[in-house]
């Protein structure tokens, strides 16, 4: 029973990073464009927390050498294309968040092995398959009315780094001064230790939100976003928004509830 409450306690205090994450719940609109994966078009494949893993007799868990890759658990969207979702709640604008990103897009990216070894043994010099080689915009929006793009000189490609671990925390970003250059030489352990317990994903930040005269925009949070493909072809399994780490206060402040709590139950 103490345990119980206790852990009640610690789930309480300690915010949103342990409660369910905050991904897109709804898909506005849809447009394939030119091209896509055959059989990939079916936007419910977006919603909800990014593939854990692939199920399949030939799937398995989801890993940075292992990308999911069913037609349930990825759309595709072509040159031209675009999605359009709803989160569940608002995203954010947080400067706190790990690295300042504030929501990530979850592709079907994955790591080559460059040794030849695909029993568990596999290294990578940091090279892709499966991602999009070309170009893409997302934009933003509070109302699902007004959007605003995110400068295209700082938000990456969708669908591309970082490969999915599915062992990772989907709400946590992958450090972004981090090159594929710097997982050269390593193993899943290598790449698992880079990630620093984030599950990849590709990371975006509304501070990025510009007007159509390029000018930034103070965007405190946004509920909708919108990807459009310009060029190549983007696969998505996911869109999950980034979860503050807990301060020091907040820390010392659980530590000594929970102290509190136990000296009580303990009488």
């Amino acid at each position: 029973m103490i345990r119980t409450f206790l852990a009640a306690a610690l789930l309480a205090l300690a915010g949103p990073s342990a409660a369910a994450a905050n991904t897109a719940a709804l898909v506005l609109d849809y447009q394939p464009g030119s091209g896509p994966a055959a059989g990939y078009t079916n936007p419910a494949a977006i919603l909800g927390e990014p593939s854990r893993v692939t199920p399949d007799p030939f799937g398995g868990p989801v890993d940075p050498f292992s990308p999911p890759w069913q037609a349930g658990q990825l759309l595709s969207v072509g040159a031209g294309g675009g999605v359009t979702v709803q989160f569940a709640a608002p995203v954010l604008n947080d400067p706190l968040n790990p690295f300042g990103l504030d929501f990530l897009i979850f592709g079907s990216a994955g790591f080559v092995i460059t040794n030849g070894d695909f029993t568990g043994g596999g290294v990578t010099d940091g090279s892709l398959f499966s991602h999009n080689t070309g170009a893409t915009r997302v934009s933003v929006s509070a109302d699902g009315l007004t959007y605003y793009t995110l400068d295209l000189t700082l938000a990456p490609t969708v669908d591309g780094l970082w490969p999915t671990d599915g062992e990772g925390d989907f709400t946590r970003p992958v450090d972004p001064a981090l090159t594929a250059g710097d997982l050269a030489g390593d193993g899943l352990a290598g790449i698992r230790a880079h990630y620093a317990g984030s599950a990849g994903g590709t990371g975006f930040d509304l501070a990025w939100a510009r007007d159509g005269e390029g000018r930034a925009v103070l965007l405190p949070a946004a509920q909708y976003v919108r990807i459009e493909v310009l060029s190549g072809r983007a696969e998505v399994d996911g869109l999950v928004a980034v979860v503050p780490e807990p301060g020091a206060a907040v820390l010392a402040a659980l530590g000594g509830a929970l102290l509190l709590l136990s000296r009580r139950f303990a009488r």
